[in-house]
């Protein structure tokens, strides 16, 4: 083994055993989905009830009205399918409309950013299809906590302090639920939402007791879009403050959300090591970790070590080739780049062959095709920006940047579930009063420009950071992913190669000093970047540190835990099935046994 050897400890054991494992961003989630399994549901169940659950105890990372992209593979099948959980711009978002409206750029924060929510009905047809539970019994759980009560999350309570004011002076409805008191809640506080404990019973309310299993939940699914959807969506459409500073009428409407559902379509993959790594389409970022992983393929060991200047600087170069053909080529679009071409073997020893020595600070996309790549207007960050753990980072209009849940299930029968679910945050748009969450923001993900694979059209899914990694060899399987915004992939990149590579227990892995580059066009309002800029957990070592900016990279130290929020769940070539789960932040646990 040629890798740095892993530190003597971890903050935790990989946990093992044969029953089934959980893991996620939040104990709470962890817990429900073990809870679950315990009681005899497969890991499908277990991941529908752990997802309504993060609506209501991450609401700043995630809620009903969001969207959502998952990894599955149900027992016995050797392809995993992407469970597709973005809905698309509304009739009224085009390029020609929000130029109208005097904006260069998506808002990040309000009701005009709104796509059509899938997170939901993705979940639904999960259960549906794959599930064995009955709706009532796996929406318990979300019902019990929204309106018993739960203990406000710390990164929650400080996101709710960030936005007090515009909650007070814009968004009142927002103040009436999250600061009932008048000031933001402390962490810890109790806090309640009767409202979405109410909208969860109406959906179960629709489906008669005669009905089937699969019939009650599809009548969930008509209530949840054609009744509970229409509201929100018609309070959004109430002129309200938005990031940009503007007061705007959200656009979506009923016609937009009857004719649209979650569905499920194929993955696409890359082999790496003897491994096959699975993602979504590039209406995701994802493919853009196929092509990293095929460019490290062919290097030497000691190339791929995170924890070496020699190695991070390859990483973070590769990525960067990657992200800018992200930003240049992926999107729900005819004029979006082929996969294939993508990962053709000779395109990616071409881009492959542009890294040197020294931090590029250029964007460099290819050409993988032949066609001269489109780049929209390029804004620099002065600063570099670090998205932590993974929290998002918000300031006063409701700009956000990073965001996310994610949850890993693995089941004694063999369905494997890696979800990524993301939007509705409770900073997005201002909460509907009876219905307890508000619309996403999804849109500030597209550019208010023609000719781009992620320009703004009706119709057309916004190219999302959302991007749930499974890999497969043999019998043996890995569900990962993580929050975090443009670095999802970039804080994963590490843990696969560390554990592929350099043998470290999948704690230890996720444990170990992450970092990630910022080289790349932010998803997020106010869709900047920071050319060479590098983000560092300072454990790296201060050689590491000095040897990156003698290349060139312009290198911020985040802290001692600060990047990534990296959980995964596994079977291994013997059988036994493991789940490990991030420490930072102080609140993803695995569970299992």
């Amino acid at each position: 083994m040629t890798f740095t050897p892993p530190a003597s400890f971890a903050t935790r054991p990989t946990l093992r055993g044969s029953f089934g494992m959980s893991a996620s961003t939040h104990w709470t989630a962890t817990a429900t989905a073990q809870s679950v399994l315990e009681r005899g549901g497969n890991a499908f169940d277990a991941a529908v009830a752990a997802a309504f659950v993060l609506h209501v105890v991450e609401p700043h990372l995630n809620g009903p009205g969001g969207d959502l992209v998952a990894i599955v593979r149900p027992a016995g099948s050797d392809e995993p399918l992407v469970l597709m959980g973005q809905g698309p711009a509304p009739a009224g978002a085009s390029v020609e409309a929000f130029r109208a409206r005097g904006l260069d750029l998506v808002p990040g924060a309000g009701g005009l950013a709104a796509a059509v929510p899938g997170a939901v009905d993705a979940w639904l047809l999960l259960l549906r299809d794959h599930g064995t539970w009955d709706l009532a019994d796996v929406l318990d759980y979300a019902i019990g906590y929204a309106r018993d009560g739960h203990p406000l999350v710390a990164g929650a309570a400080v996101t709710i302090g960030r936005v007090a004011d515009l909650f007070r002076d814009h968004w009142t409805t927002s103040a009436d639920l999250w600061m009932p008191t008048g000031a933001a809640p402390a962490p810890n506080t109790i806090v309640r939402n009767p409202a979405y404990a109410g909208v969860l019973e109406g959906l179960l309310a629709t489906g008669s007791p005669a009905d089937g299993r699969e019939a009650r939940i599809d009548a969930a699914r008509r209530e949840w879009m054609t009744t509970v959807l229409p509201r929100a969506a018609a309070f959004a459409r109430i002129p309200h403050r938005h990031s940009d500073g503007g007061d705007h009428p959200g656009v979506l409407d009923d016609a937009d959300l009857a004719g649209w559902s979650a569905s499920f379509e194929p993955a696409v993959s890359a082999t790496f090591r003897g491994w096959r790594v699975f993602k979504a389409g590039v209406w995701t970022q994802g493919p853009a970790l196929l092509q990293t992983l095929r460019m490290l393929d062919p290097l030497d060991d000691e190339l791929l070590d995170p924890s070496t200047a020699a190695g991070a600087h390859t990483l973070l170069e590769v990525q960067k080739l990657a992200y800018a053909d992200r930003d240049a080529w992926f999107g729900d679009a005819d004029v979006a780049a082929d996969v294939d071409a993508l990962l053709a073997d000779e395109y990616l020893a071409e881009r492959a062959a542009l890294i040197d020595d020294a931090a590029s600070p250029a964007l460099r996309p290819g050409s993988p095709d032949g066609r001269p790549p489109v780049l929209p207007p390029l804004r620099t960050d002065a600063g570099v920006t670090s998205a932590g753990t993974g929290e998002p980072t918000v300031d006063r209009s409701g700009q956000t940047r990073g965001d996310t849940c994610h949850l890993d299930v693995v089941d004694r029968w063999g369905n494997v579930v890696s979800a990524t679910p993301s939007g509705g945050w409770l900073q997005s748009s201002p909460a509907v009063p009876d219905l307890g969450f508000c619309l996403g923001t999804r849109l500030q993900a597209t550019w208010v420009m023609t000719g781009h694979p992620a320009s703004l059209i009706p119709g057309r899914r916004p190219r999302t950071t959302l991007t749930p990694t499974m890999l497969t060899r043999g019998e043996e399987v890995i569900a990962m992913g993580s929050p975090g915004g443009d670095q999802q992939d970039a804080w994963q990149l590490p843990v696969l190669l560390r554990m592929l590579i350099g043998e470290y227990e999948p704690q230890q892995a996720i444990d170990a000093p992450s970092l990630h580059t910022t080289g790349v066009l932010d998803s997020f309002w106010p869709r900047t970047w920071t050319p060479s800029g590098v983000v560092v957990e300072n454990r790296i070592g201060d050689e590491v540190v000095a040897e990156l900016e003698r290349r060139g990279h312009a290198v911020r130290r985040a802290g001692e835990w600060a990047l990534g929020r990296v959980s995964a769940v596994g079977r291994d070539s013997s059988g036994l099935l493991w789940a490990a789960a991030n420490p930072r932040g102080m609140q993803g646990y695995a569970a299992g046994r």
